[in-house]
């Protein structure tokens, strides 16, 4: 029976550790390798399930830019997991000028969306 704890690397250096997979729920943590994410620096935990080749979870903290989340959902393919996520964040740093400093400033919600693409790669 195949089994997603381990950890898993993405093409950014970003680490998820799944630490349990039992009865198709995950639990584990979430380290990103972006310096200018709101989690940079922090390990998040991490919930979801899993059911056959297909996976979800779920990240949520305050970050060094505030509340922030990401979700992830994916499928086990050729030892690799192919993942869309999306994440979440109503504030943002902005200066007012080049050369002011930069506050932490609420942004529309267009603007506090992401969505894009990983391929985790299982590395222990």
């Amino acid at each position: 029976m195949f089994s997603w704890k381990g950890t898993w690397r993405n093409q950014y250096g970003s680490v998820v550790i799944i630490e349990d997979d039992s009865e198709g729920l995950i639990r584990g943590v979430f380290k990103t390798a972006l310096p200018d994410s709101s989690f940079s620096g922090m390990e998040v935990p991490l919930h979801g399930a899993a059911h056959g080749d297909v996976i979800g979870f779920t990240s949520a903290a305050s970050g060094k830019t505030g509340p922030a989340a990401v979700s992830y959902t994916g499928i086990f393919r050729d030892g690799k997991i192919e993942m869309l996520w999306h994440t979440v964040a109503g504030l943002a740093l902005s200066a007012d000028a080049e050369g002011e400093p930069a506050k932490l400033t609420t942004v529309g919600t267009w603007r506090a969306f992401g969505t894009s693409l990983d391929i985790f790669e299982r590395v222990d």
